[in-house]
């Protein structure tokens, strides 16, 4: 049972006049469909899932407009679907996350760029940078500036977002260069609203489709010797093209200030931030004129010179390093002549979020050097505040907080693989481990600690073929299902197959790209959603296995085994890394991600509760008298609902294990305890929900009989 979005699809459907009241990441949908986009694509990841899975699911509605959507296998394909606009009048759109997502999709993007677009293409990026981040800490402007392509950072109101989404399309025809449109994790979630409009039917689509293909141009290939012409086109018109766009249309925001002499200018995303931390000096909201770079690649130097034209100063409010929008500042104002003095990292943090915290110091500065009148001790006031608090805080509790890293949901089928793997290492030796991206990348995380390098998505496999050879002891790549099916199956299992090389990988087999929020793959067991309206989406013909699909390969060494039997897992793992098989060995870990059986399994047993049915579930505990107070379970497993309470005997000192009422009796507990030969104090309990009259009947002679038995 996956997750349902009738209500975000009926959003969808708002017509003009309008108030749609939501996400922002949803209103960015809605944008698309009354831009006229004829296509849609894209690989999920936060913070930027929701657009492509709320799309997916209401397919069988956007072929009404006409609108194709296809969920990509990654990147890469997602970005190619765009090569569509390359030739034709079709307006398409592609999501994928961050940074990570652009460095995938990094060849197909050149490929685009060079010889542009006719049809308006838009590339919509979850921005995962700072505090809330998972990923690693770079900016997707780097690609906007190399492959020339247009860059918006929408100030997250609703409407200038939805107007933003619109220009975009706008303004790729309009200079004939792909656009990228940035979102932060805060811009995707922030609430509000704004004035609907009819979504266009495209143009052309899947049901107006084009009459014939284009004549052939080898002008329209990223191919030599035209890609030397399309360098000059960039430079010559492309660019200027879309900076002449930009300025006519006002897509940057000038908000006056009370104090003209000095301005800030801020990227549209931190205008928030920008905009608190000015409320924290003690000045008014409208005390300095702000300049909000809506699209921030590329500059446009008219509505800049406009805005600094007889400032003394300006502050260039920019997340992250490099610092490009300051020195393209700096040149743009130099070659116009304008003396205005450009300040930026010299004042503001040269890494990391700016959070309202991170700029009041920055900001404080700024005006004391520029407008010396002005009185900002309340901001300075105001940090020495925080400071305060958090000092105190600190000092008041008995001790430092643990931390606290994220880590597998209650009963994750990866867990127990995870504690196999320790004590197989038990037997065989330490093993070098390359880790992979999704669920599993936790148990880098305590008491596994498993994992020596993370290299990208699917690609585990692939980062151990230079350290294996140098290894005395086999090394271990360990990898999901998403991330074979992204990329794994051809930069690892190919190339491991290929050079015949003697590794072990092992694939956890949830059923879903969990880490993502549980979308479907090519190997999910059901039919995905949509199917039953719209048959073109059944997978009934497929042989979907990954072990199909590795037998196919010529992968001779295979085993499947199930997850949460720690002991056969531990046995499979030493077979593999001891064989004198020295080519590669694949172990299949298959166990049902918890979080998608949970949302199956409970709606099922409350309706069975509510009508009054027999219901039974499973649940694990400790044994007070027995637990020997070691926690060595609870060093093998890492569950949260596995912890500790006081000692009921007042004679021992040690608190003993207990589990909690958030269990949901995977075994895992119990099958740690067999494998490791730790005590036997985990027991099993069906616990019975109305319960038949003969299970009444037992559980009252049980009773009895056990207190006839009780020591008086």
């Amino acid at each position: 049972m996956e997750v349902q979005f009738h209500d975000q699809i009926e959003q969808l459907k708002l017509g003009a006049g309008d108030v749609f009241h939501g996400e922002g990441i949803l209103a960015i949908t809605k944008a698309l469909l009354q831009s006229g986009v004829s296509y849609v694509g894209g690989y999920q990841g936060a913070p930027v899932s929701h657009l492509l899975d709320v799309m997916v699911q209401a397919r069988p509605w956007l072929a009404t407009l006409g609108v194709h959507v296809e969920a990509c296998s990654n990147e890469a394909s997602a970005a190619a679907m765009l090569g569509a606009s390359i030739h034709y009048p079709l307006r398409g759109a592609v999501t994928w996350k961050s940074i990570v997502g652009t460095n995938v999709a990094a060849d197909a993007l050149s490929n685009l760029a060079s010889p542009g677009v006719v049809g308006g293409a838009l590339i919509v990026v979850g921005e995962d940078y700072g505090e809330g981040a998972s990923v690693i800490q770079e900016r997707t402007h780097a690609y906007a500036a190399k492959s020339t392509l247009a860059l918006f950072d929408p100030r997250p109101d609703l409407a200038n977002m939805v107007r933003c989404v619109e220009h975009a399309f706008a303004l790729s025809e309009a200079s004939n260069m792909p656009a990228m449109l940035e979102l932060r994790i805060r811009a995707c979630h922030v609430r509000g609203s704004f004035v609907a409009a009819h979504n266009l039917a495209p143009r052309h689509s899947m049901r107006a489709p084009i009459a014939e293909p284009a004549a052939f141009d080898y002008m329209r290939l990223a191919h030599p010797p035209v890609t030397f012409r399309h360098e000059k086109l960039k430079i010559e018109a492309r660019i200027p093209a879309a900076q002449r766009y930009i300025d006519e249309h006002g897509l940057n925001e000038t908000l006056p200030g009370t104090h003209e002499a000095v301005g800030l200018v801020v990227q549209g995303g931190v205008h928030p931030a920008l905009a608190r931390a000015v409320l924290q000096l003690g000045l008014a909201p409208d005390a300095l004129p702000i300049h909000v770079l809506n699209v921030t690649h590329p500059l446009a130097p008219g509505s800049l010179a406009a805005f600094c034209a007889g400032k003394r100063a300006v502050l260039v409010v920019e997340e992250g390093s490099p610092e490009y929008i300051e020195k393209d500042m700096v040149m743009a104002l130099r070659r116009l002549d304008l003396l205005t003095a450009v300040h930026g990292k010299d004042l503001l943090p040269a890494a990391g979020e700016l959070t309202v915290e991170a700029l009041v110091p920055g900001l404080a500065a700024f005006v004391e050097r520029h407008l010396p009148q002005l009185d900002v001790s309340a901001g300075r006031a105001w940090l020495a505040a925080t400071a305060a608090r958090r000092t105190a805080v600190a000092a008041a509790l008995p001790q430092a907080l643990p931390v606290r890293p994220p880590g597998f949901c209650i009963g994750c089928p990866e867990r127990p693989v995870f504690s196999a793997l320790k004590l197989a290492q038990q037997n065989v030796g330490p093993v070098h481990i390359a880790a992979d991206i999704g669920c599993h990348a936790f148990a880098t995380f305590e008491p596994f600690s498993s994992g020596h390098s993370i290299l990208g998505y699917g690609m585990s496999l692939a980062s151990r073929a230079g350290v294996s050879p140098a290894m005395q002891r086999r090394a271990l790549a360990v990898m999901g299902d998403g991330g074979f099916w992204h990329n794994g199956l051809l930069t690892g299992v190919q190339a491991a197959l290929f050079n015949r090389d003697d590794a072990v990988l092992l694939i956890m087999k949830n059923g879903y790209t969990s880490a993502t929020g549980t979308q479907d793959i090519l190997s999910t067991p059901e039919a995905p959603h949509g199917a039953e309206a719209d048959p073109r989406l059944s997978r009934a013909h497929l042989d979907q296995s990954i072990e199909a699909t590795l037998k196919g390969m010529g992968v001779k060494w295979l085993r499947t085994v199930e997850s949460y039997d720690v002991d056969a897992m531990r046995r499979t793992l030493e077979e593999a890394l001891t064989t004198p098989y020295a080519e590669l060995k694949v172990i299949i870990a298959e166990g049902e991600c918890q979080l998608e059986r949970q949302r199956r399994v409970r709606p099922w047993l409350a309706a069975l509760k509510a009508r009054g049915a027999r219901v039974e579930r499973v649940k694990y505990g400790v044994d007070e008298d027995v637990c020997t107070g070691d926690h060595a379970c609870i060093r093998l497993s890492g569950c949260p609902t596995l912890t500790l309470k006081d000692n009921p005997d007042p004679l021992r000192v040690d608190p003993v294990a207990t589990v909690a009422d958030g269990c949901v009796g995977c075994g895992l507990c119990g099958a740690n305890a067999h494998a490791a030969q730790l005590c036997p104090s985990f027991y099993r309990a069906e616990v019975v929900t109305n319960p038949r009259w003969h299970e009444r009947l037992a559980a009252a002679l049980r009773g009895w009989l056990t207190g006839v038995l009780r020591p008086a």
